[in-house]
């Protein structure tokens, strides 16, 4: 054993060149374990591009980023010159969408960046942004002009941006802003209705709120954040899916009682659909009365939006409440956030009709290959993939994966300069996303401390085994971390819902449970979980097998 900087014990693996013997004998069917190295390898590859792509991407735009407050402008110049985003930071966007995914890609590639530029960025976006009680406002940057606080924005900027970092990350400074931002939005909540004040009239902004308190709710322990989530959940299943044909609609009106007669089934609209799951999940997880009050509308929402569906079960943009009949032809690309929801509603009621109907749309994806989802921008690409991993973690139907495997190649096509923006629209943090999700998704969930260009690290598993590749274009050493149980362990679930803006957890050890670690010498080691999650010095090239002893 050696001792880490921070004093705390670590398990030391010897690596070689060498390669690993087969541990026991395959049978038929069964992948051997060069096979399986072969795979891993083949995987270091892709994820050293994409930590390589979405670190330049981050450096290209630090580099267009304001003097003054080191924030980033919704928009580029390169992007649209004329664009009303060109000078212009804001929450829901800069904030929601390009900010938290530069932080993530700097925390697994540059570690020196995810400690002193992004978090100066954090403090700057507090320092420049707060209008009041923590609520932050658009800012134009050269004027230095803040806006009026923005509701919208804080609900974004958490929703969308902090949860995805603490997903991740756990308690971070990021974690703390949202809690307190959160807090803040329901205290100035100005809509009234019989059930309370809410913060907004519209589905959008509710079930931003909904998706976030949800969270915090388990991981804080404050009962005050339940307390909103079901002030919300109230109003929507006691007033508005009664009214509403079953539907939560675009928006409504708390005091004459009415609505448009219109649902919106991407973003921008169909955040109220995942909140409404969450909230039932959670309150039947506490085994709380409202659970059984909840599942009956709860799942009437779900059946209506499953109908509203084409023969493949994809969803239309936006559909009349009434009678389910499409406003837009346009196909969602955020059909996985709704799906995540209605498997996560699945696995909370038992219901297996629901799960049917998620590996029903698995089926049919291979109709959706190079399918334009956003007009030709990379963003559909982005979200269309994001939506498949969700699924693919739970469900990993041929279909789902090869999907992946086809549509990752265009999306990574968007990005023409090696060290330029992708469109230099705040998209291109959704773009770092889903790349992100990938590349974790072909490590199995494990990284390394002191990443950087050419160095090639895969995984593949077989069963309970995770065969690991490193690589390296020159020597280098370094710490490989495994992946735990963050919905348990961070967000302190009870059970692994699929839910938008997390990071799947692929392959995860226990803590307490003891792992057997066979290097390319057949030398093995025996060490807990905790210690690979804690990581492991090693150095490239190497090769190794994990299995639970």
């Amino acid at each position: 054993m050696t001792r880490r900087r921070s004093g705390r014990p670590a398990a030391v693996v010897a690596l070689s060149c060498a390669l690993l013997g087969t541990p026991g004998t395959a049978g038929a069917g069964e992948e051997t374990a060069e096979e399986a190295f072969r795979k891993a390898s083949g995987n270091g590859f892709k994820t050293e591009r994409i930590f390589r792509e979405t670190r330049n991407v981050v450096r290209a735009w630090l580099g267009q980023a304001d003097p003054r407050t080191l924030l980033l402008p919704d928009t580029l110049p390169v992007f649209r010159a004329d664009h009303p985003g060109v000078g212009v930071y804001t929450p829901h966007n800069s904030g929601a969408d390009l900010y938290p995914y530069f932080v993530a890609t700097a925390f697994f590639t540059d570690q020196a960046l995810y400690e002193g530029r992004m978090r100066e960025m954090l403090r700057n976006e507090i320092r420049f942004t707060d209008v009041v009680d923590g609520i932050p406002g658009n800012l134009k940057l050269r004027e230095g002009e803040l806006g009026p606080m923005s509701l919208f924005g804080a609900a974004e900027y958490c929703k969308d941006g902090m949860i995805a970092l603490t997903e991740l990350l756990g308690r971070t400074p990021w974690y703390y802003r949202m809690v307190d931002m959160t807090a803040a939005v329901m205290r100035h909540a100005p809509v009234e209705t019989a059930f309370g004040l809410l913060p907004d009239a519209g589905a959008e902004v509710n079930g931003d709120l909904l998706q976030t308190l949800t969270r915090l709710a388990p991981m804080t322990g404050d009962p005050r954040f339940l307390e909103w989530a079901e002030r919300i959940g109230d109003a929507y299943v006691r007033e508005v899916l009664p009214r509403n044909h079953g539907l939560p609609g675009y928006d409504w009106d708390f005091t004459g009682h009415r609505g448009p007669d219109r649902l919106r089934l991407r973003d921008h609209g169909n955040e109220i659909v995942v909140g409404m799951v969450m909230l039932y999940a959670l309150e039947n997880d506490l085994g709380r009365v409202r659970a059984r009050e909840y599942r009956e509308p709860v799942a009437r929402m779900l059946d209506r939006v499953l109908a509203s569906g084409n023969a493949d079960g994809m969803f239309f943009d936006e559909v009349r409440c009434s009678d389910l009949q499409p406003l837009t032809t346009h196909i969602s690309d955020n059909w996985g956030y709704l799906y995540a929801s209605v498997y996560a509603f699945s696995m909370a009621s038992g219901d297996a009709r629901y799960r049917d109907a998620v590996r029903r749309v698995l089926g049919n994806l291979p109709k959706y290959r190079a399918f334009d989802w956003e007009n030709g921008r990379q963003d559909g690409y982005a979200d269309a993939i994001e939506s498949a991993l969700y699924l693919a973690n739970r469900e990993p139907v041929p279909e789902v994966l090869d999907f992946i495997e086809s549509e990752m190649p265009r999306l990574m096509a968007f990005h023409r300069s090696p060290d330029g923006p992708v469109e230099g629209a705040h998209p291109d943090g959704n773009w770092n996303r889903t790349a992100l999700l990938y590349a974790l998704y072909k490590t199995q969930g494990c990284h390394l401390d002191g990443w950087r260009d050419g160095v090639r690290l895969g995984a593949h598993r077989v069963g309970d085994r995770l065969y690991v590749s490193l690589e390296s274009t020159e020597p280098w050493r370094g710490r490989l971390r495994f992946d735990f149980a963050r919905h348990r362990r961070v967000l302190n679930l009870a059970r692994n819902y699929p839910r938008v803006n997390e990071w799947p957890e692929w392959y995860t050890v226990d803590e307490n449970t003891l792992y057997a670690v066979r290097d390319a010498d057949g030398r093995e080691q025996v060490v807990t979980g905790s210690d690979l999650k804690d990581g492991l010095e090693v150095a490239a090239p190497g090769r190794w097998v994990v299995s639970k002893r």
